[in-house]
């Protein structure tokens, strides 16, 4: 550092560097629970895009790792640093560089996040839609996940609403992709590669958001049943009905009870239905006027009893609202527990009965503890796991993982594969996948220095 600390300081300036031990403890990790923090040589908060490009010039010629820092909420290990490398911390690059009324789009920094960027845009009744439940997030990092989260049922993720970016390579160069219009068949879709790349092909330092017009009224439903598998029965017939939920989630009956008790809710379930039910069906729906929400409602009450639910609650305003905040801070619920590790397999949406019925089997043949809740709209199934034994616990990730795929389904649905999942992507996925992969991260970032270690080793 003695020759590239000074490099550094000419591009960014004294006080947005930080060396050595002058790095702080938050830009060492992000909130996996398995990868450990590394304190980087150097951490730079550029505040333009060609301080980003020159940064990452400068490293590139010399050879020293980059890893892009966002909020630092990710839960994977994505944004953990290499030793002798460099963080790009987005903090100063933060603002909403335009909100445009005519083509619906918001052009914002990487370092934005969601709470600011929807507390910016409700005076114009409008909503980027994209919540993966935590409001601190950035943008950039969502970019770099593909975050999803509960709305993603009526929405889709974070590459549905991304129109475009503008990107630094691993070369310094900068690139812009894509635009205010909502397709293109000119060329290959860059914007598409690097949404969910985890930084290891470029650094985004502008994006464009669709937005859309924010509902004004919304409610929410909970339904018990006495298995998984009804519930896994009822949600095509809820999304095939046309009403269109906002939030459809299920909760297993302990997953559900570790939240009502961490946020002290009173949900109006009696206790004779809570000893019967085996996971909960949580709805959301919204609409623009309260009329319509009111038929939804009645609507899709009648349609959820019809389908075996033990009862439908309409919950009250303020319960709905911290039922749904509640399920949004289930990993910090787990993590207080004591959770050992987590999971966000995706499996086909009907197929989701029986990977939870090979959870139950697995969890049982090897002493663990495996509680459940997911994005039942979307086959997105989050685990937390309770397993002392790291050896064990190695085992049961594998097989979780490798039943899974088996069904059809994908390693990660949205936390992605960071550091906390890599050896799992590289033992069950198809290695010729993954060399196609190494080809493309080669073309984008020749030299490698692009946050290594991600995605592969």
């Amino acid at each position: 550092m003695d020759d590239l600390g000074p490099a550094l300081a000419a591009i960014v300036g004294e006080d947005h560097l930080d060396v050595g031990d002058a790095v702080r403890e938050d830009d060492t990790h992000d909130e996996c629970l398995t990868v450990s923090g590394v304190r980087p040589a150097a951490v730079v908060r550029p505040a333009t895009t060609s301080e980003v490009a020159a940064v990452t010039a400068l490293a590139a010629a010399r050879g020293v790792p980059l890893t892009a820092r966002g909020s630092g909420t990710g839960l994977s290990g994505a944004c953990t640093p290499v030793e002798g490398g460099i963080v790009v911390s987005f903090a100063r690059m933060d603002r909403v560089l335009e909100v445009d009324l005519e083509n619906h789009v918001a052009v914002v920094q990487p370092g934005v996040t969601l709470a600011e960027l929807d507390e910016v845009l409700a005076p114009h009744g409008l909503v980027y839609p994209v919540f993966p439940g935590e409001s601190s997030a950035s943008l950039g990092g969502n970019v770099a996940t593909n975050a999803g989260g509960m709305r993603a049922v009526k929405y889709g993720v974070t590459r549905h609403q991304v129109l475009g970016l503008t990107a630094v390579l691993g070369t310094g160069e900068v690139i812009s992709t894509g635009g205010r219009f909502v397709k293109s068949t000119t060329g290959y879709d860059l914007t598409q590669l690097i949404i969910g790349s985890e930084g290891t092909l470029a650094l985004a330092t502008e994006v464009i958001l669709k937005l859309y017009p924010r509902a004004a009224h919304m409610a929410t439903l909970l339904a018990p049943f006495t298995s998984l598998g009804s519930v896994t029965d009822a949600v095509p017939r809820i999304v095939a009905s046309g009403i269109g939920p906002l939030v459809l989630e299920y909760v297993d009956s302990r997953a559900m009870a570790g939240i009502v008790k961490a946020n002290d809710l009173e949900l109006g379930v009696p206790r004779s239905v809570r000893h019967e039910t085996a996971a909960y069906l949580v709805i959301v729906l919204e609409q623009r006027r309260r009329d319509r929400l009111d038929e939804d409602v009645q609507e899709l009450a009648a349609l959820v009893a019809g389908l075996g639910a033990i009862d439908v609650y309409v919950l009250p305003p303020g319960a709905g609202t911290a039922l749904i905040e509640g399920r949004e801070k289930v990993f910090w619920t787990a993590k207080a527990l004591g959770a050992d590790d987590i999971v966000d397999m995706v499996v086909p949406r009907a197929a989701m009965a029986d990977y939870m019925e090979e959870v139950a089997t697995l969890a049982a043949s090897t002493g663990s503890v495996i509680v459940g809740c997911g994005h039942a709209g979307d086959g997105n199934v989050h685990l937390s796991v309770y397993q002392a034994d790291a050896g064990v616990r190695a085992e049961v990730m594998r097989t979780l993982f490798a039943a899974g795929m088996e069904m059809g389904g994908a390693i990660s649905g949205e936390h992605g594969i960071g550091g906390a999942k890599r050896q799992w992507y590289e033992e069950l996925e198809d290695p010729t996948k993954v060399a196609l992969l190494r080809r493309i991260k080669s073309a984008f970032d020749p030299e490698g220095i692009l946050n290594p270690g991600t995605i592969f080793s």
